[in-house]
């Protein structure tokens, strides 16, 4: 996925309460990955590290709703790696009652994340790639978006799905707040930049810019 590079991206779509795609982002050259919105089945993010002989560096979380980090917790203690998350993450992962898991009869919390914040960079294989960091509250205060802007792609998690911005009906949702970080931080890549949402099939910045017009 993306321009030509070393940089490659794998979206698996984790089943728990919800459907969730987490993504890995390698190094193609070392093997080296970092692994975005982990939410359920630990043994299936496993079993394709396993196979393709990732070394994974960091767990990163788009914003701390129980089902993108459901098997944050797990992985961590597998792969002995830290999680990434914004820092008004920690209260969602925190409390059962914003990360929205209690909801579902489920008391998920993550504890010890190393935080973040907007505009802060990311690196992978001993800074061969960088993420970039761009805070798009409104789905939820913490709701982040990681840019990997030389190779034209943009992890959104719930700011973005396929036919426009995400949800803004939970705790700390603002729909104004998440226009105004769509406008000032995403449609402000280059129109064919790929946006790929935590549910839906990928997007695009001018395919967005259209359906909010």
């Amino acid at each position: 996925m993306g321009a030509e590079t070393s940089v490659e991206v794998y979206p698996l779509l984790a089943r728990g309460v919800f459907a969730t795609y987490g993504y890995f982002v390698v190094d193609a050259a070392s093997g080296h990955a970092l692994l975005i919105d982990p939410g359920a089945q630990a043994d299936l993010f496993l079993k394709a590290i396993r196979e393709k002989m990732w070394t994974v560096e960091a767990v990163l979380l788009t914003h701390g709703h129980f089902d993108h980090m459901g098997a944050a917790n797990a992985l961590r203690d597998a792969l002995d790696v830290p999680i990434l998350a914004h820092t008004q993450a920690t209260r969602y992962l925190e409390n059962p009652e914003l990360n929205l898991s209690a909801s579902h009869g489920l008391d998920i919390r993550v504890q010890g994340v190393v935080t973040f914040e907007h505009g802060a960079s990311i690196p992978l294989a001993n800074g061969k790639v960088f993420l970039e960091v761009a805070h798009v509250p409104g789905h939820t205060d913490d709701s982040c978006a990681f840019l990997l802007r030389k190779e034209g792609i943009a992890f959104v998690g719930d700011t973005v799905y396929e036919g426009g911005p995400g949800l803004t009906v939970f705790p700390t949702g603002d729909e104004c707040a998440l226009r105004k970080g769509i406008e000032s931080r995403l449609l402000t890549l280059p129109e064919d930049t790929l946006l790929l949402s935590g549910h839906s099939q990928p997007t695009t910045v001018h395919q967005l810019r259209r359906a909010i017009a």
